[in-house]
């Protein structure tokens, strides 16, 4: 499965509003999309989401809340991981992205 994002409006630190992410090759079957975030500078989990899927190829900008990126000095690099998952929650593939983000 393909994942992609870019920050989009992002444009502060902790903004809880979720970056666009793009999506391709997402399974047959597939009903919910799980995402999460890690600050892979720091070790840190900023949680993520739980999106139902109806065919998109995208996911705007804001489709899910979380503890947006801030790291404490320079540029850390944050990796998004999206699992697609079945109506009973077995996860049928994943896709990850990561991207640097200065503190704004």
């Amino acid at each position: 499965m393909g994942v992609s994002f870019d920050w989009g409006p992002t444009k502060k630190c902790l903004d809880p509003k979720s970056p666009p992410i793009a999506l391709s090759n997402v399974p047959q079957g597939t009903v919910n999309l799980e995402i999460k975030m890690i600050d892979q500078n720091a070790s840190f989990s900023h949680g993520g989401g739980k999106v139902a899927f109806k065919g998109q190829s995208q996911l705007p900008y804001d489709a899910f809340k979380y503890k947006g990126p801030c790291p404490p000095a320079g540029t850390h690099h944050y990796k998004i991981t999206v699992k697609a998952l079945d109506a009973s929650g077995k996860a049928l593939a994943s896709g990850s992205a990561t991207q640097p983000f200065s503190k704004k």
